[in-house]
């Protein structure tokens, strides 16, 4: 799973905590999917957990299709709450469905994201929380997490190396294995 997490500043009138965006793949592309994380005000790990753990729920979600675009606001008191969309092979016509993930389930994916990865997380949440960013650039941070974290807990699968690799928005790579 490919994501890139941005970093803004709160908006003034609102209460979310971050949205999570998915934009499909390219047509006649090898470029995978891309989730996009953007966290408000000042990041922190558990924060930066749970708007992961929205990217991996949807991505389980039974009806969930390749080519979906999807997007969710993270609300402390409600959970996920979004919509998906993507176009009817046979018809050509827009489908779209509601999306809402109780916090419950959120909670129970971070605490797994950050017994996987919570080093990794740190870095990355460090990273975006560095002061010496350049003037006028866009904090963001990619990184690729492992496939074996978006299977189901029953599964049993572990990966040490949950975040394969992360790297600043100027391409810059970290190897985050054996954290």
């Amino acid at each position: 799973m490919d994501v890139l997490v941005m970093l803004e500043d709160r908006p003034e009138h609102s209460t979310v905590l971050a949205h999570v965006n998915s934009v499909p793949s390219p047509l006649n592309s090898d470029r995978p999917s891309r989730d996009v994380v953007t966290l408000y005000g000042d990041p922190t790990i558990e924060r930066l957990a749970m708007a992961l753990a929205a990217a991996v729920e949807m991505r389980r979600e039974p009806t969930e299709r390749s080519d979906t675009i999807r997007h969710v606001a993270l609300w402390p008191e409600r959970g996920a709450v979004g919509d998906a969309a993507w176009r009817d092979q046979q018809t050509g016509g827009l489908v779209t469905r509601d999306v809402m993930i109780p916090l419950e389930v959120l909670d129970e994916t971070a605490g797994n994201l950050l017994d996987e990865c919570g080093v990794s997380l740190m870095r990355i949440v460090a990273g975006l929380s560095m002061h010496d960013w350049p003037e006028g650039t866009r904090r963001a941070i990619s990184f690729t997490l492992s496939s074996t974290v978006i299977l189901p807990a029953a599964v049993g699968a572990r990966s040490d190396a949950f975040l394969d690799t992360y790297r600043h928005a100027d391409g810059v790579g970290v190897d985050t294995e054996g954290d």
